[in-house]
């Protein structure tokens, strides 16, 4: 068993070596020119990733001083879409709702990025066309080969794959690394972390 420990450590420090600085640059700067700029912050995920949307939203508002939101925040009204409209349209109608224009932007947390071909994260590919619609900035952090979030995103920080195996625990793990490194990057921070202004 402490094999499987080593390899999995071993794999996420070879992770961490390969992600693309440059990337996570772009992506600190875009959400800062959204927050700077008056626009809003929607964070999208599916399954564990809604988990880690709920998660952010409270770090970029209460750290970072965005207006930010996740449509999973809200069990009713995700539910009741599900029930009435069908999952594919859960996302977009909830950013339709919230009259997602021009200077907002989304950021999507996924292991795949979302990919319609192949039936997998549609709600994710049908809220990416409607913010390209309007115009809102698109931001990702997303594994695999970064599916259509990577292809149509203004910045994107993709999660190498060590281990095709392992390919959604790093992922996911490696997205709250991304998102904690962002939310304490000096283009983003606003408020001390409680811990760190205790003396």
């Amino acid at each position: 068993m402490d094999s499987f420990t080593k390899t999995f450590l071993d794999e996420s420090q070879q992770l961490l070596q390969q992600l693309d600085v440059a990337a996570i640059e772009a992506l600190a700067a875009g959400l800062a020119a959204t927050r700077d700029g008056g626009g809003r912050l929607f964070i999208l995920g599916v399954g564990g990733s809604a988990g880690h949307a709920g998660h952010a939203v409270n770090d970029f508002r209460k750290i970072c001083g965005f207006e930010a939101y996740a449509p999973t925040d809200n069990v009713s009204e995700l539910t009741a879409r599900t029930n009435d409209e069908g999952w594919d349209t859960t996302f977009s109608e909830w950013l339709k709702g919230s009259r997602l224009r021009a200077g907002d932007a989304l950021l999507v947390f996924s292991v795949g990025g979302g990919n319609r071909e192949k039936n997998v994260s549609v709600n994710l590919v049908r809220s990416i066309e409607l913010a390209k619609e309007v115009g809102a900035k698109v931001f990702g952090i997303v594994g695999r080969d970064g599916g259509f979030t990577k292809q149509q995103a203004d910045a994107c920080v993709l999660i190498p794959t060590i281990s095709a195996a392992r390919t959604t625990p790093h992922t996911e793990g490696f997205c709250a690394v991304i998102w904690h490194l962002l939310v304490s990057h000096p283009a983003l921070q606003r408020q001390a972390t409680k811990w760190e202004s205790v003396k």
